[in-house]
């Protein structure tokens, strides 16, 4: 059954509570391919102690593994937060064709990064979907961890 984009991002927002609660930086995101998510998953850096195990690399390590390939030319990447330019480098790499964030980050996103899309050029780029969602459970993280 086809989902709407709203839809997804709500389940990649439930993904970023999980990590709220577990005192993770609260990000999270869904792949979907052929309308139907093949990973759910959520920033586990404190978890892992690995800097790089940010929602979107997971997502594509494990996509990349479930289905057998390197690249994910089909998939669509539902995220809260605009990629950093880590993962907008991972995301390039794995050619995948949809990219759909919540909120935008002016400290560490892509966009204050670089001057142009340091995405692949086919993949299709969205912002701001639920976006307010994803900033106020930020910005509640960050408050209560001062």
């Amino acid at each position: 059954m086809k989902q709407s984009d709203e839809y997804y991002m709500q389940q990649a927002l439930r993904e970023a509570e999980k990590a709220f609660e577990k005192g993770e930086v609260p990000i999270g995101a869904v792949l979907v391919m052929q309308d139907r998510i093949i990973v759910r998953t959520h920033n586990q850096v404190e978890l892992l102690k690995d800097p790089t195990a940010h929602a979107e690399v997971l997502a594509i390590t494990a996509a990349c593994d479930q289905m057998g390939a390197k690249y994910l030319p089909e998939a669509t990447l539902y995220i809260t937060l605009e990629p950093c330019l880590m993962c907008s480098g991972a995301l390039y790499w794995s050619k995948i064709g949809r990219i759909v964030f919540g909120a935008t980050d002016p400290k560490n996103g892509y966009g204050n990064k670089v001057s142009s899309s340091p995405f692949h050029p086919k993949t299709e780029l969205q912002g701001g979907l639920l976006a307010q969602e994803a900033l106020n459970l930020m910005q509640q993280f960050f408050k209560n961890r001062r």
